[in-house]
């Protein structure tokens, strides 16, 4: 635009001419730019509707001394409202680069779909779009499982191509990095389960039972359910943020095009590390829990930590430190799996790996809610 030059003073004027009834000529004077304070096009409707009805609009624009892209936005707004109108526009009277930018605009239609089409859709058309979205994320996902279990597939049989430094770097970030926080929220909880039963077995004098309460509670639930949520806020989210920062500078493009699978490159290890780690972490997870009933116990109801402790081992049995333990492979599976699908299907901006994140952590906790209750109905049915 070789009509822009660069001036603050004589800010943006118009004016109005009738030559006839049926012609309104607008004057366009100073200096039109973001800088300085320009008239807007409501000015020119409310002339419009002032007068008689015109049918035609002409521009003088000699005494026009500078225009950027905030002139071009005024005259293609005063254009689109002439067009509604009926009115026809003369741009002969314009700016020469004025000019040359209303036809390129005019030569390149608009594509179907881009502008925003007003008003609000119906409810019910509302939650058929969702409905048809959670239809197609739930192939995606389908899709997105069966691509992981070939990669694993690939993995027993020794032709998986990952680095084992990844896998190994994995398995010391989920495991002996998240132990401080393991650590605490276990031990609070297994104070919490203390307090809670003690308040109600106090009133019966079968204080000791809080042993038990906190042993099946812990062993057998809450202490994978929790390691299982803390992973996936702390875990989950990390997995998708990296590979959706990945998948946004396009570095996963890259693997594929150089015919390294991203499944088995940076899937894979992410997966088996967080598999490997998550029953090591229950299995600590629940001792930490025991602990914080035991300080309940020996603190609170004067119990005796020989006593606490036979009790406890005479509540829990194999089987609930072996459901306990499978549960926590299972939601190390779910939070891996939910925290890739997300990165992987992350957008190409920043705004969308934290999207990922937020629903890699969503995700996550839902599946191991829907586990753990699918984990507790078939144990009641077998028995055990």
């Amino acid at each position: 635009m070789t009509d822009i030059r660069d001036t603050e003073s004589e800010p943006g004027a118009l004016e109005f001419a009738r030559p006839d009834e049926e012609t309104l000529l607008i004057r366009l004077a100073g200096s039109w730019t973001l800088r300085n304070k320009r008239p807007s096009a409501d000015d020119i409707r409310k002339e419009i509707e002032s007068g008689p009805r015109i049918a035609r609009i002409a521009f003088d624009t000699k005494d026009l001394t500078a225009w950027d892209s905030m002139f071009l936005t005024f005259i293609t707004k005063m254009l689109d409202q002439s067009s509604r109108d009926g009115i026809a526009v003369d741009s002969q009277g314009l700016p020469e680069g004025v000019q040359r930018l209303l036809a390129l605009m005019a030569a390149v239609p608009e594509k179907k779909g881009v502008r925003k089409e007003a008003g609000k859709d119906s409810f019910l058309s509302r939650i058929g779009a969702e409905a048809i979205d959670f239809f197609r994320s739930t192939g995606d996902i389908l899709a997105f499982i069966g691509e992981v279990s070939m990669a694993f597939g690939r993995f027993l049989g020794g032709k998986a191509r990952f680095r084992g430094s990844d896998l190994t770097m994995v398995m010391q970030d989920c495991g002996i990095q998240a132990l401080p926080i393991v650590s605490l929220i276990s031990l609070l909880v297994g104070l919490i389960l203390a307090f809670v039963g003690a308040v109600q077995l106090i009133m019966f004098g079968a204080e000791i039972y809080v042993a038990n309460l906190v042993g099946i509670a812990m062993v057998r639930v809450m202490g994978a359910i929790m390691t299982g949520i803390i992973m996936a806020g702390r875990t989950g989210a990390a997995f998708a943020a990296q590979l959706g920062t990945m998948e946004v500078n396009e570095e996963i493009d890259a693997f594929k095009t150089m015919g390294i699978s991203p499944m088995e490159f940076l899937v894979l290890p992410r997966m088996l590390g967080l598999t490997l780690m998550m029953p090591l972490l229950c299995l600590y997870a629940d001792l930490m829990g025991i602990l914080g009933g035991l300080i309940v116990g020996v603190g609170m109801l004067d119990l005796n930590v020989i006593e606490y402790y036979n009790q406890t081992r005479a509540s829990i049995s194999l089987y609930d430190l072996f459901i306990g333990l499978f549960q926590g492979m299972v939601f190390g599976v779910l939070v891996a799996v939910a925290g890739c699908l997300r990165g992987m299907q992350c957008g190409r901006s920043a705004s969308a790996v934290g999207d990922a994140a937020t629903s890699a952590v969503v995700t996550g906790i839902i599946s191991i809610i829907v586990a753990t209750a699918i984990i507790t109905v078939v144990c009641n049915v077998l028995g055990i």
